[in-house]
């Protein structure tokens, strides 16, 4: 008769290969309609405005990339520096330097690929999907955006993270490999907010501010890979972050020109940004 730790075992290993069929139906499903090249959004956004350009930064994986919009105004970088540009009455110089399949590994070489003389005023991140997806663990990709953020606020930056997204929504991942995903991430985002919050950074929870609209709308808010946000999944989750952005630069400790620049209040957003919002 097989001993309990076999047959335990055995259970272990069937269920890990069963869950590798349904990672490679996904990865088939999925494919890569897309590329690997998300619109160019570096650029001042709203020059008009006049004034010293606040300079944003975006880290992370291709979320923080825009890979799934058509337009550069429809990346969250372009939507973000649109939104900021609006509430600070002030234009904003997008630097995005997260990439494509990023892990949380890889936002050390995306801070170090920046110019040597580069500053930004506030950074935002949004990393954490490609840790779950590649089994990397918590303690490990939370350790190293502790890093990152604690090296942005040694320059004086404000940073927001924004935390790993709710990858239960995923309808092209099969079960129950979407329920593990989704505790998974779940999971991560949680250590995720702990560490950045430990290190200064404002957080925003993605599952939760925009996560029910990708569950409710997956056809408008993913784009054609059925993975990646759409043009108007990007505009919501840009109007989750925005207001924590803006209220991020007005935090005390931030230095350089973030720290005097002039943020209205809230009731001066209009009623399009308004919405009732995350990683």
């Amino acid at each position: 008769m097989a001993s309990a730790g076999g047959v335990a075992g055995a259970l272990l290993l069937g269920a890990r290969a069963g869950l590798a069929r349904q990672a490679a139906i996904a990865r088939r499903r999925i494919g890569k309609p897309l590329g690997d090249a998300p619109p160019e959004a570096d650029r001042v956004w709203r020059p008009g405005l006049g004034g010293e350009p606040v300079d944003l930064l975006l880290l992370g994986d291709s979320i923080a990339a825009g890979l799934g919009a058509q337009h550069r105004k429809e990346t969250l970088g372009g939507r973000l520096a649109k939104g900021l540009a609006g509430e600070l009455d002030r234009p904003v110089r997008l630097r995005t330097a997260a990439v494509v399949g990023a892990e949380s590994a890889d936002l050390a070489g995306q801070l170090a690929s920046l110019p040597k003389d580069y500053r930004a005023d506030v950074a935002v991140i949004v990393v954490g999907g490609n840790d779950v997806t590649h089994r990397v663990p918590v303690p490990v990709a939370t350790g190293h955006l502790a890093d990152a953020v604690r090296r942005l606020r040694r320059t004086g930056a404000a940073v927001v993270v924004g935390t790993c997204p709710d990858l239960g929504a995923l309808r092209a991942v099969p079960q129950p490999l979407r329920t593990i995903g989704s505790r998974a991430s779940q999971q991560l985002a949680a250590a995720q907010a702990d560490r950045a919050r430990a290190e200064g950074a404002g957080v925003v929870s993605l599952r939760r501010a925009v996560g029910p609209f990708f569950r409710i709308d997956p056809d408008g808010m993913f784009s054609l890979d059925r993975f990646h946000p759409s043009a108007l999944g990007y505009r919501r989750t840009a109007e989750a972050l925005v207001p924590v952005v803006r209220d991020a630069l007005r935090q005390p400790g931030v230095e350089g020109a973030a720290s005097d620049i002039p943020v209205p209040p809230p009731a001066r957003r209009s009623r399009r940004g308004q919405t009732a919002m995350a990683g």
